[in-house]
């Protein structure tokens, strides 16, 4: 019998609280919750799979002398910007077909993200996953990093689950004066712009694969602005 380890325990907590949530903004934007809930479940798996894959693709080097390493769910790893994009590719035709509201859908989708990112992030704490750098400043903590070396570090992911709770609790006080796709715009950008501060502050920086992980945030909060502006 396999014990879940701190990490897939927290992104399964994620995935089920996340999905409550969001079935509950689906229901007061006039979304059947149930039908919610079955759409979103069907797209945690590709979302998953793409966070999954695009971890694995930045850390080649770790996973190439033994692939079997990639589908191992107790080493945690995972990064959200390739489980959000194939989450997004595959609802464009799942959306159509079940007969729902793209962006009411998202409004609803991404609460259900930020949730499940804000309880994974103690997961990846406990991991070591996405550890921060090293410092001697004010603001450190002993903590390990994926490796299980431990020392003295900034919180990244402490910081980062704060941030989208912040966040969160912003977007839920004013969905009622926002215009459709504006909670999706608003959570979108947000956390692409607290990623454009974070990066910095984690020990894989400043690695090409961590400017990449800038570069795609910077594009996402421009998509999200423009967004916001088009309603």
């Amino acid at each position: 019998m396999t014990i879940a380890t701190p990490y897939t325990a927290m992104l399964y907590v994620g995935c089920v609280v996340g999905v409550y949530a969001g079935a509950a903004v689906a229901a007061a934007e006039g979304i059947d919750s149930g039908r919610f809930a079955l759409t979103a479940v069907a797209l945690l798996a590709p979302g998953l799979i793409g966070a999954r894959l695009w971890f694995v693709f930045q850390h080649l080097r770790q996973f190439r002398p033994d692939p079997r390493r990639i589908w191992r769910r107790p080493e945690g790893g995972s990064a959200l910007y390739g489980g959000f994009a194939a989450s997004l590719l595959v609802s464009l035709p799942l959306l159509h077909f079940v007969e729902l509201p793209f962006l009411r859908f998202w409004d609803a989708g991404s609460v259900t993200t930020i949730v499940g990112l804000v309880l994974t992030r103690f997961g990846c704490l406990a991991r070591g996953c996405c550890a921060g750098r090293v410092t001697d400043g004010r603001v450190g903590f002993r903590l390990p990093n994926a490796e299980g070396i431990w020392a003295r570090r900034f919180p990244t992911q402490i910081a980062e689950a704060g941030w989208g709770s912040v966040l969160l609790a912003s977007a839920l006080i004013a969905r009622p004066s926002l215009p459709t796709g504006g909670v999706f715009a608003l959570l979108l950008g947000g956390y692409a712009g607290c990623r454009l501060l974070l990066e910095p502050t984690r020990e894989a920086w400043p690695t090409r694969r961590a400017r990449a992980n800038v570069v795609a945030s910077g594009v996402l909060v421009a998509a999200a602005c423009a967004l916001l502006l088009s309603r």
